[in-house]
């Protein structure tokens, strides 16, 4: 790898790589309605020549580069949708939409990793092939929207990777790579992060008079209260290997002051760095909040959606990407631990060797009102360039790195069928408290 003849290829398209991530900066779009952010990184693409699929009934594209010789298929992420934070100065005043957490970065180094691609030499010495993907809904929002929309057919998971991958995709896929913003001075890797499943607990009680007859309601606001107070007494037995986050809010809680409520609904993610220790915690949560039910007589829907698997990067193809880093900056910090947010590069990572470094550029708060990119060089362009970088390690010599990572990564799932299976078994709803004529009670949990 010749960096001096790899970045001037990013160089010539400083401009543009700019212009992109102020352009989707500008026009925010929550997961699964990316429509302009796809539409305007489409454009982006044809214009240099590329041929893309397109997703069809939700946003998102990818788009293949087959160098001409024999070797493994690398692929490549920009993320296009946005959080949501009302609070932000700049975010959409009717959506609350906002890029808080630097997509619109990721979706612009990727543009500018496209471009670099298209220039004369920049696959010379190269074999295999690249797939370019521009994906949507990695952050997890919106859960009765995109429920909808599996309720409709229209998609089978909420998270935009495990979708595309369900949809045979990246079925000839070795390998995969997202470089994320972060708030880093430079660049950045970390061993892996947690995963999660999500979790709404509605609570039926009955409605009654609130002033003039409570005795006859059932609070279903005062057992929903009482379940989260159960289960932050459990957080003291939650292992801290395990990576073990719960954190709840009450979504619906009544309607009117004068009436007893009838409905309480509660809603979080069960965070853990392993599937098992996300369904063993979760089932001590699902015991205090049935139990708090049943001690007002109300009745308790738990329902369970499929998350995020737990990220486990690939060690091997990690110090390719380090090696990758300093031929772009000094300045790279290598943690092994673990994050406690997540990703749906978890689901990459459950079947083929894949990493999710960082790359920095971003200040203030991530996810809040003060968040911005201080240094699209870094962000952007920077980045850019240490994911061609990474191409060029991997591929040239006859892929003799990337061959290597593959032979030496130890993924949890030798089939996507295998990972599917495992993460669906967290798709269920339970009526988790059952009265008896008798007057006895059930929890079934």
């Amino acid at each position: 790898m010749d960096k001096n003849k790899l970045f001037p290829l990013v160089d010539r398209h400083r401009d543009a790589i700019f212009s992109a991530e102020r352009h989707i900066w500008k026009n925010p779009e929550t997961g699964y309605k990316e429509y302009k952010t796809a539409s305007y990184l489409e454009t982006l693409f044809e214009d240099l020549g590329y041929r893309l699929t397109r997703a069809g009934n939700v946003p998102g594209f990818f788009t293949e580069i087959d160098t001409g010789r024999p070797g493994p298929k690398v692929l490549i992420f920009g993320e296009l949708d946005s959080v949501i934070c009302p609070t932000h100065p700049e975010a959409d005043p009717v959506s609350g939409a906002v890029h808080a957490c630097g997509h619109h970065a990721q979706c612009a180094a990727l543009f500018g990793l496209a471009a670099a691609l298209r220039e004369p030499g920049a696959l010379d010495g190269l074999c295999g092939k690249i797939m370019l993907c521009a994906v949507p809904a990695e952050e997890y929002l919106e859960a009765d929207f995109r429920e909808s929309l599996r309720r409709a057919g229209k998609i089978h998971y909420h998270s935009g990777k495990t979708e595309f991958l369900y949809r045979g995709y990246f079925d000839d896929v070795d390998m995969a790579m997202m470089i994320h913003t972060s708030l880093s001075p430079g660049f950045k890797m970390i061993a892996g992060g947690v995963g999660f499943v999500y979790k709404k607990f509605t609570f039926h009680g009955v409605s009654s008079h609130a002033g003039g007859a409570p005795h006859l309601g059932v609070n279903a606001l005062y057992a929903a209260s009482t379940a989260l107070s159960a289960a932050n007494a459990l957080r003291e037995t939650f292992r801290e290997c395990d990576l073990m986050r719960f954190h709840p809010i009450l979504s619906q809680g009544g309607t009117a002051v004068s009436a007893i409520p009838d409905t309480a609904v509660v809603e979080s993610y069960v965070r853990g760095k392993t599937f098992e220790a996300v369904t063993h915690e979760a089932k001590k949560i699902n015991r205090a909040f049935a139990g708090s039910a049943a001690a007002f007589g109300a009745r308790l829907t738990i329902t369970d959606i499929p998350g995020m698997a737990p990220t486990v990067n690939s060690i091997p193809f990690l110090d390719v990407a380090r090696e990758a880093m300093l031929s772009v900056s000094p300045d790279v910090t290598v943690s092994t631990s673990f994050s406690t947010g997540s990703t749906d590069m978890g689901t990459m990572t459950s079947i083929m060797p894949a990493i999710h470094p960082y790359a920095g550029g971003a200040t203030g708060t991530s996810h809040g009102s003060d968040y911005r990119i201080a240094d699209p060089e870094l962000a952007c362009v920077s980045s850019a360039k240490m994911q061609l970088a990474t191409l060029h390690l991997l591929l040239e010599n006859d892929a003799a790195r990337a061959n290597k990572i593959i032979a030496e990564t130890e993924v949890p799932y030798k089939t996507k069928e295998a990972f599917f299976k495992d993460l669906d078994a967290f798709d269920t709803e339970t009526n988790a408290v059952l009265y008896n004529d008798d007057g006895s009670v059930l929890l079934k949990l």
